[in-house]
């Protein structure tokens, strides 16, 4: 029989009323633990939700990885670059891609009677992944995006249809300046309205025909702005942008223009440092968290100890060894924290799976991008802070378990 096992259980079980110092001790160490590991369990999963959905939102914007001309991401400005089927096929066939679309760019003004606005058209084709977009649709459709004829249909951001006062079905002029400074018209239809919050890409980004597009750049057919790359893994995405970096970078086309790539990473890298901070603002959450249910389950432990000085001077008396005693009460203190994990997990959850599901508590979108507050609960990170969580308190417990030892059984024993 394991002799300390068997006696937390029963110092865990007792229910004697008489019992008026332990019972709030245990109440308050149990407390501690739960109401540390709870606001851990929150704050991994809100600051995991926050990421993450800000990076799919730049990502649905900008693709993993982008091959395009090597003027383009030296100077900002757009430059073609030769897109045809077997540059595409290429890219495909490299390991760890899962997706490839073509894409043009083109800079031109939307006018109402009123009001007139620039804006960036993206021209994609019917190789465009709607996945992203259309899940921030607010308003009307998606239209059947072509690259061999102009539907002058277009989807615009809600920032956009707020300024000029538009809504779906709405006809409008727009205005783009030729390489030879000669002003072409276009009159679209809006067929649908975005909002992603992201007002870096809401205030002037729409999307339209890929055919319509490469006309408006006077671009022969199989020119482009570049192609856009989906990766299967984020994690490998560097890996996966050296492979194609060996392919097809610093390689020139048949027009005499030179490939580059380059990661989402590299291309908006001031918006994935700000969301790499937020690491440093979890540690300190958990580290302090961590000291909380420290300090509380060593208080409680002291205060059993000194409750059940009796106790440990009989056990003494009868030739129980300082470290069975010592095990004992660290058994008790493994029922606490043990108990103390179940609940701070119950409130967690309940709390993440509330916002997740109702999305109760609201953000202010034009500060941080989402409406409201973003949750991501991950089983194996929260599985991982259990865990820590045990570990650590039994761990600072070792030391306060060793007052144990200096309990003299004889004056233990007259002890009140």
């Amino acid at each position: 029989m394991n002799l300390p096992l068997f006696l937390a259980k029963r110092f865990f079980s007792n229910n004697d009323e008489k019992r008026k110092i332990s019972k709030p001790a245990i109440r308050i160490a149990t407390a501690g633990v739960a109401i540390g590991l709870a606001v851990m369990i929150i704050s991994v999963c809100v600051v995991l939700g926050f990421k993450h959905t800000i990076r799919d939102k730049v990502v649905g914007f900008g693709s993993h990885i982008t091959v395009s001309d090597f003027m383009s991401i030296q100077s900002g400005e757009q430059f073609p670059i030769c897109i045809n089927d077997s540059i595409i096929n290429l890219l495909k066939n490299t390991s760890g891609i899962t997706h490839v679309q073509k894409y043009a760019m083109k800079q031109g003004i939307l006018k109402t009677d009123n009001d007139f606005l620039g804006v960036v058209f993206k021209g994609v084709g019917p190789d465009f992944d709607t996945t992203f977009i259309s899940s921030y649709m607010v308003e009307g459709s998606l239209p059947h995006f072509s690259d061999s004829t102009s539907s002058n249909k277009i989807v615009v951001s809600q920032m956009i249809a707020n300024k000029l006062k538009l809504k779906v079905g709405d006809r409008i002029y727009s205005y783009f300046v030729g390489n030879n400074d000669d002003v072409r018209t276009r009159r679209f239809t809006i067929e649908g309205i975005y909002e992603t919050n992201l007002k870096r890409f809401d205030e002037s980004l729409c999307f339209t025909d890929f055919y319509t597009a490469v006309k408006l750049n006077g671009w022969e057919e199989d020119q482009a702005s570049g192609a856009e790359l989906t990766v299967s893994d984020f994690d490998l995405l560097n890996d996966i942008a050296m492979n194609i970096e060996e392919k097809i970078d610093h390689q020139i086309d048949h027009y005499g223009e030179t490939y580059l790539s380059t990661t989402i990473l590299k291309s908006y890298p001031q918006i994935f440092a700000w969301l790499n901070l937020l690491d440093l603002n979890i540690w300190i959450i958990l580290a302090l968290m961590m000291a909380v249910a420290g300090f509380t389950i060593i208080s409680g432990l002291l205060i059993i100890i000194l409750e059940r000085t009796n106790t440990i001077g009989l056990l003494k008396a009868i030739g129980t060894r300082n470290s069975t005693i010592r095990k004992t009460f660290l058994w008790f203190s493994v029922f606490i924290v043990g108990k103390g994990l179940i609940i701070g997990n119950l409130i967690a959850l309940a709390i993440c799976l509330f916002q997740r599901y109702t999305g109760f508590f609201q953000l202010d979108a034009n500060s941080y991008y989402v409406s409201t507050v973003p949750i991501e609960i991950n089983p194996i990170i929260i599985l991982l802070l259990n865990i820590a969580t045990l570990l650590i308190c039994i761990l600072v417990l070792i030391a306060p378990s060793y007052l144990i030892s200096h309990i003299h059984p004889a004056k233990s024993m007259r002890y009140e």
